[in-house]
């Protein structure tokens, strides 16, 4: 019986330390602490697309029973395609702006403005976008981290004072959403005042 446990000692110990060698063991608990990091950092992107109010504006509206609800099915995908190109709204008295019904499209002093595709379509979303373009972009309100201004009313000037942590999650989470093909309005810029005579 002695013999016996002792082969079996001996036989588990060959295993353990020929299968299972330090080495090997911190790669696996790496790539644990990976994959547990990286579900972590979808999560806490989705709790602050939640929470700063993302879909507010750029998942589009729709009539339900009670009035208007986001469009699930269109989730984060922005100013729908086939409204196209909106005509400015003239604010008058006290008001300043404008929201199309959809709550995705913006008139004012800046022109018309529409919320982008944040899904990851290669063609109409973010999909090419890098995490530093996402990050950049949030950081400087340029679009892609170096193009045109974004935009009121998107709260860029507030989002810039995350975290780069948070920035990250952010786009972690956006990467995981199902792309919706959605070719989103360019930005119309404002138009010219109308000239008056000079006398």
């Amino acid at each position: 019986m002695t013999k016996l446990l002792t082969a079996a000692i001996i036989t588990l110990w060959t295993v353990v330390t020929a299968g299972c060698s330090d080495s090997q063991l911190m790669v696996n608990a790496s790539a644990a602490t990976s994959a547990t990091g990286a579900v972590s950092r979808v999560e806490r992107g989705k709790y602050l697309v939640t929470i700063v109010g993302c879909g507010d504006c750029h998942t589009p509206l729709k009539m339900g029973p009670k009035g208007p609800e986001p469009d699930m099915a269109r989730f984060l995908s922005g100013h729908p395609e086939q409204m196209g190109q909106l005509p400015a709204a003239q604010p008058q008295g006290p008001w300043l702006w404008a929201g199309a019904a959809t709550n995705t499209a913006f008139a004012g002093p800046w022109g018309v403005s529409y919320a982008a595709n944040l899904t990851p379509d290669q063609n109409s979303g973010l999909g090419i976008w890098t995490e530093e373009m996402f990050v950049k972009a949030i950081r400087t309100g340029r679009h892609m981290g170096q193009s045109r201004e974004i935009l009121p009313p998107m709260p860029w000037p507030a989002i810039r004072n995350a975290s780069d942590e948070d920035l990250k999650s952010i786009y972690a989470f956006l990467r995981t959403l199902k792309p919706v093909v959605n070719h989103v309005p360019d930005v119309q810029p404002p138009t010219a005042p109308a000239a008056t005579d000079a006398k």
